[in-house]
């Protein structure tokens, strides 16, 4: 039966407890737990406070950097996964966005999480390579050229959504196209910086952001 606005209750119920699965999953703030079990120091207090890889990075640990990166674009990645075997494409949509809006705005962290990329990429691998693919051949190519991380997380970001709605993939280009937006959302700061041209390079002394 459905509602008066033409929704099933069963269908609004499963997505429901599907997003609300993968933000969960995607708010463990695992920067702050590696950065506490390398030993580091609250993460809260380092470089710009942010609970991302980049600012791990910061503490001079590649290994817990790295680990952070992995375990942060793994829960974007698996909750779309199981949504995919036990639901379908649009319990995973759910899921996927679930776990990017926890990441950025984690329960546990009274909202206040990270920039969200690591995670963007998590999903879009849990969905399809060829969207992960579409996202690392743009951001290597600005990277390499112009060396700057966030301008190429950007404009990958962009071309992702360009991609799925060329493909036909419209739900999923929509979900995307959200998660991008959030994204621009979330650097703020770096957006005002390339514009001023006070961005950090790859490379160079990271600034706080």
């Amino acid at each position: 039966m459905e509602s008066l606005l033409g929704i099933d209750p069963q269908w609004l119920g499963l997505t429901s407890l599907w997003f609300g699965l993968g933000y969960l999953c995607g708010s463990v703030p695992f920067g702050i737990l590696i950065a506490r079990i390398f030993g580091l120091g609250n993460l809260r207090e380092i470089g710009s406070g942010n609970i991302g890889a980049t600012n791990v990075l910061r503490t001079g640990s590649k290994t817990a950097a790295a680990a952070t990166l992995l375990l942060d674009a793994l829960k974007g990645t698996m909750p779309v996964i199981l949504a995919v075997h036990f639901g379908g494409i649009d319990m995973a949509i759910a899921a996927g966005l679930g776990a990017f809006i926890g990441h950025v705005l984690p329960v546990w962290l009274k909202f206040k999480g990270g920039k969200g990329v690591a995670t963007y990429v998590g999903v879009l691998l849990g969905f399809s390579w060829h969207y992960l693919a579409v996202f690392a051949v743009v951001w290597l190519s600005l990277a390499i050229s112009l060396r700057y991380s966030s301008l190429a997380a950007l404009v990958a970001s962009l071309a992702v959504p360009v991609y799925a709605f060329y493909a036909g993939s419209m739900k999923l280009a929509f979900a995307i196209l959200a998660m991008t937006i959030i994204v621009y959302l979330t650097h703020r700061k770096n957006i005002t910086r390339l514009v001023s041209g006070q961005e950090t390079r790859i490379g160079s002394t990271p600034k706080s952001s």
